[in-house]
């Protein structure tokens, strides 16, 4: 799987989200900056986005994932 292909499929599932992926062989880094997480715990969060990608885990297409999620106000702080 290709990241613009997973990029694409996340973009589905949240609209209005600044999105990075890299994918290395089946080694995976998604990052989602959506204010749909405001107000979400942690693992609800992880559980979103595995509820997106389950089915490429599943098929062996992705093996080791990273995800880090933040809010805009979240990112706003870490990346100034």
């Amino acid at each position: 799987m290709q990241s613009d292909e997973l990029k694409a499929l996340l973009a589905e599932n949240f609209a209005d989200s600044e999105i990075t992926v890299a994918i290395d062989g089946s080694h995976c880094n998604i990052q989602i900056v959506s204010e749909v997480f405001a107000g979400v715990s942690p693992v609800k969060k992880q559980q979103m986005v595995y509820a997106v990608i389950n089915d490429k885990i599943a098929d062996g297409t992705l093996h080791a994932v990273n995800i880090k999620l933040y809010t805009p106000e979240q990112w706003a702080k870490i990346s100034a």
